[in-house]
């Protein structure tokens, strides 16, 4: 049978397909382009059911705002290989699933998996996408910040990605969100304050500084305090507002938010890195 460029080229538009992918199945089908799209979605499951054993360990991570600036969402779609994580084509596919989240300011995993993307969910477009590469594909990650003033960032390379959300939204709101998803992008904070740590991080800190004193040789009578006091030290450096800003390492976070309005806080922040 002659299937034409023009055949070729709508079922491409229609499922991203390769074009030999997308000739064989309309050669397969007779030229019907919906039969066509039933057989790359055959094609997809059975790829993607060989390969749910496979390690998906590369891919891109992507954060991105709502117009309004008041949502935030960061997602990691994974894959197998650097190769394909690079390619220009994965990276819009994983962009057109943030663009998705974004456009309808989905809340969980579980609500984008069931999203319709091009008329289809994004667990079904996900499994095409497999058929199309062959390799494992999968949302490894997925996060969603609201708040009055949300700011997103992402690092160089597709890696890692941030966002923020502020307490009010004010003049400085843009230049200051983004300075400090660069800074949760640069120090990995694991809260906002020290109030936030949670408490199993806390018990093990604890833990921790009781044995290094005790193998330093201090009295067991001083342990507890000789601990309180690297757990105040853990707390500066690894809770976003008492760690030193990236921009002056002689200001905290928090003095660095308070020089640009006094009544701006963060309310949450989440940090998605690849590996």
């Amino acid at each position: 049978m002659n299937i034409t460029a023009t055949q070729v080229n709508e079922l491409r538009k229609l499922t991203g397909a390769g074009m030999m992918d997308c000739k064989n199945a309309l050669v397969e089908s007779g030229g019907d382009t919906q039969q066509a799209i039933d057989y790359l979605r055959k094609k997809g499951q059975k790829i993607a059911a060989k390969r749910a054993d496979r390690n998906a360990t590369e891919g891109v991570v992507l954060s991105k705002t709502s117009a309004d600036k008041q949502y935030g969402a960061v997602v990691m779609i994974n894959c197998e290989t650097d190769f394909v994580a690079k390619n220009a084509d994965f990276v819009a596919f994983a962009q057109s699933i943030l663009d998705l989240a974004i456009e309808k300011r989905i809340k969980t995993v579980e609500d984008l998996k069931v999203a319709q993307l091009n008329d289809r969910t994004v667990e079904e477009t996900i499994v095409e996408k497999t058929g199309v590469i062959g390799e494992k594909i999968e949302i490894g990650a997925f996060g969603i910040v609201e708040a009055a003033f949300v700011s997103s960032y992402i690092h160089q390379g597709n890696r890692l990605a941030t966002i923020v959300g502020l307490s009010k939204a004010f003049a400085a709101a843009e230049k200051l969100g983004h300075e400090l998803a660069m800074q949760i992008a640069a120090m990995d904070p694991v809260a906002v304050d020290e109030k936030d740590v949670p408490a199993d991080i806390i018990a093990r800190e604890i833990e921790v500084g009781k044995e290094q004193a005790r193998e330093e040789g201090k009295p067991e009578a001083m342990l507890e305090k000789i601990a309180q006091g690297k757990l105040t030290r853990f707390f500066r450096d690894n809770t976003l507002l008492n760690q030193d800003s990236i921009l002056d390492n002689k200001k905290s976070v928090r003095q660095h938010i308070a020089e640009q309005d006094k009544d701006v806080t963060v309310t949450e922040f989440i940090r998605v890195k690849l590996g």
